[in-house]
């Protein structure tokens, strides 16, 4: 099975495989510098909806390749069904044995605990297809992400420039640390 034949849904959202149709919405997120500027592995903001279909289509034919729980969604809020990020679980080169957990948002979709109902989701699913420990990788100068993080029970490991040849911040999170932090009452999420 690949990762993304998965699709997850919790109180707000859905994560769901990436469509080409999502170009617009998704250009609205890669395309914006305040995001663009953080991620990891090194990205040029996308310039245009060209170039925002054709990053679609390389990721959703990396997906096919991958083995669950690997993989990169649409983050998608129930209430209006508008793409507002997107999320991933992915290998980390060079070896590709350690698995980030990251996420994207749309600016303007930043402070209302989309990341963390994200990080929850994915994290609960990798856990329970036997993941150990999940990593998040960050530049040191992203506070923010760094913030949101700790917040979610990842533990700060260390800096490293192994990953991407970037200087990064790595924080990790087990199930002991999602059982932890994960909100009252939260439910794995419902998986299609």
């Amino acid at each position: 099975m690949t990762a993304t034949t998965a699709t997850f849904t919790t109180d707000r959202l859905t994560l769901r495989a990436w469509r080409l149709t999502d170009a617009p919405a998704a250009l609205e997120i890669y395309g914006h510098p305040e995001v663009a500027r953080w991620l990891s592995p090194a990205m040029d903001r996308v310039p245009d909806l060209a170039a925002m279909r054709l990053l679609l289509q390389q990721w959703i034919a990396e997906d096919e390749r991958l083995t669950a729980p690997a993989g990169r969604w649409a983050i998608e809020r129930r209430a209006d069904h508008r793409v507002i990020g997107g999320a991933i679980l992915l290998p980390l080169p060079p070896g590709d044995e350690d698995l980030e957990i990251g996420w994207q948002l749309a600016p303007a979709e930043w402070g209302r605990g989309y990341a963390s109902e994200t990080t929850f989701a994915l994290a609960s699913w990798a856990f329970g297809q036997g993941v150990d420990e999940l990593f998040a990788v960050v530049r040191p100068e992203n506070t923010r992400a760094a913030a949101t993080v700790r917040k979610h029970g990842m533990h700060w490991v260390g800096e490293t420039s192994k990953y991407f040849g970037l200087d990064l911040q790595v924080f990790r999170l087990r199930t002991a640390d999602l059982d932890r932090t994960a909100p009252a009452g939260h439910q794995p999420p419902n998986y299609a």
